[in-house]
């Protein structure tokens, strides 16, 4: 919700310190508020935001002010996301004040009100000459607009990121991490979009999001499409829960750099997914995020990838390219990012020149993070290739979210058992498992299992393991049922409460398998001498012939 409506004061120099006063009415629930000076050379802005804990989306926010020593509500207000997050962007028209805000929401029969803040205005010389422009500074390497890429890991022990120190840096745009194909992932990346988006563009900083991606284990092209719509349909969701794109939002980024699609049991990866549909996938999911929201989205590889795991696509190159290349430096105005010694790597931004038609350039990640605000020590730094104007084009247009695209809750699902092997207790049971919506497409989050009707009274407890062939699609294993005829049922749940709970039944006859015969116990080894210690392995230097800035 964007709030162009004036407060009393102009602020041009923001000071901010928390005042404590009695504890937030009812318990269970905590409403956060912030207030920041952002950046502008058209009319000094204040930024208000927060988060409602636990989250609800609607919830109307008001804002109160303390006049005379009493609290009176403003005309300010805006309603939550359904992340629980929200802002509120008014214009300053004061020239000096000190004054106190506080919000408050209502939660059932409860009022929740947060922590106040004041805040300090004094004024500056004014500014001539404004442009928006002036704004993206020209203060990364060699010359251009600099940018960072965040996700959890630069919040460890769940630190925050002081976004004012970034901006002060000369950062002046940052990709963050908001959707990822795995649902533990994407929990994770949710947190902390909640807690990034906003603070960052308080302090003047345009952000842009990115969905890490895991291909479906599929050759049919159908399962391909639609596993690509629904994972494109995760981004969407979560798009629409932070309130969609605004006038300080780049696109959504796909980051694709692994076509793994089956790993074996010591971690290596047994299967990869084949050009045509490494291509066709990220094609489709592409396409269907610019339908959708109305913004071109970008995709993000490194330059390996794109050329040994893609096909070349006219379709791909009217999307931005965000390349990955270490270990050159961007502080030389004629590095070329995507060329390698002696030739080019060929793929679909490739020039005929042998350059590659790249919009941003992560360059390192081994930026020092503290120079940047950032807790930790390293962060992935990049730089965005053309003029400020050419930047700001990519920030234009907004899409907010209807209903219609909101993150469902609860809403049905159908289990379906497509096939099952089940022989004697030496061996597992396997079951393949669709999940699909009311509309018949596969459902983007949750997992299945399978739960018996009655328990076993076998001492050896059931292993399950449910690996994700495509969205909507599981290979189910069981192992230790014991002997015997069981009824049970294969059971779908959400955890993130997106789709309901849907089970299908199942009846199994187990025989007995070979019981082993116990080896003879052997008699133990006499015990030898200790071998010496051996010299530790070198650590090895992960930055090593990479750009620390």
């Amino acid at each position: 919700m964007r709030n162009r409506l004036l407060i009393i004061f102009t602020t041009l120099l923001v000071a901010i310190m928390s005042v404590d006063l009695s504890p937030a009415v009812g318990a269970s629930a905590t409403l956060s508020l912030t207030l920041k000076q952002t950046p502008s050379t058209t009319e000094p802005i204040v930024t208000m935001y927060g988060i409602l804990k636990p989250a609800k989306v609607g919830l109307k926010v008001c804002v109160q002010v303390e006049l005379d020593k009493k609290w009176q509500t403003s005309d300010l207000s805006s309603k939550t996301t359904s992340g629980g997050a929200w802002k509120i962007e008014a214009v300053a028209t004061a020239l000096s004040a000190s004054v106190k805000y506080r919000v408050f929401t209502k939660v059932g029969n409860t009022t929740i009100f947060s922590l106040p803040r004041s805040i300090v205005i004094k004024q500056i010389p004014e500014m001539a000459n404004v442009d928006s422009t002036t704004l993206m500074d020209l203060a990364g390497p060699g010359g251009r607009i600099h940018g960072v890429d965040i996700s959890r890991w630069q919040h460890p022990n769940d630190a925050p990121i002081d976004f004012t120190k970034m901006y002060s840096a000369g950062v002046r745009f940052v990709m963050i991490k908001a959707a990822d194909s795995r649902d533990s992932s994407d929990a994770q990346a949710l947190k902390y979009v909640v807690m990034d988006h906003n603070a960052a563009q308080a302090a003047g900083i345009v952000t842009g999001f990115y969905y890490y991606a895991t291909l479906p284990d599929s050759t049919d092209p159908s399962v391909i499409i639609n596993d690509a719509m629904a994972q494109a349909q995760r981004a969407i969701w979560r798009l629409a829960s932070i309130g969609g794109y605004n006038n300080r939002d780049l696109s959504f980024a796909l980051d694709l750099e692994q076509n793994c699609v089956r790993v074996a049991s010591n971690g290596n990866c047994a299967k990869y997914a084949s050009r045509n549909a490494v291509t066709l996938w990220a094609t489709t999911w592409l396409a269907t995020l610019n339908l959708r929201t109305g913004r071109t989205p970008i995709l993000y590889s490194y330059p390996q990838f794109l050329e040994t795991a893609m096909m070349r696509s006219a379709d791909l190159t009217k999307y931005p390219l965000w390349l990955a290349h270490y270990g050159i430096n961007p502080a030389d105005p004629l590095a070329q990012p995507g060329q390698k010694n002696g030739g080019c790597f060929v793929h679909s931004w490739t020039t005929s020149n042998c350059s590659v038609s790249w919009s941003m350039w992560q360059y390192t990640s081994c930026g020092i993070a503290s120079k940047y605000g950032v807790p930790g020590t390293r962060l992935d730094l990049d730089v965005f290739r053309g003029t400020p104007s050419t930047f700001l084009d990519l920030i234009k247009g907004t899409w907010l979210p209807e209903v219609a695209d909101l993150m469902p809750v609860q809403e049905p699902s159908t289990t379906i058992i497509n096939s099952f092997t089940a022989s004697d207790t030496n061996k597992p049971v396997i079951f393949n498992v669709s999940v699909n919506r009311p509309t018949g497409n596969p459902v983007v989050t949750g997992t299945v299992s399978f739960v018996p009707d009655q328990p076993f009274a076998s001492p050896i407890a059931l292993t399950q393991s449910a690996v994700r062939a495509s969205s909507g699609n599981w290979t189910l294993t069981v192992k230790a049922i014991p002997a015997g005829s069981w009824s049970g049922s294969v059971v779908f749940k959400d955890v993130s409460g997106t789709h309901a709970t849907s089970s299908a039944p199942v009846t199994l006859t187990i025989t007995q398998g070979v019981i082993p015969t116990p080896k003879p116990t052997t008699t133990p080894k006499p015990t030898t001498t200790p071998k010496p210690t051996t010299t530790p392995a070198p650590v090895v230097d992960s930055c090593k012939n990479q750009i620390r800035n």
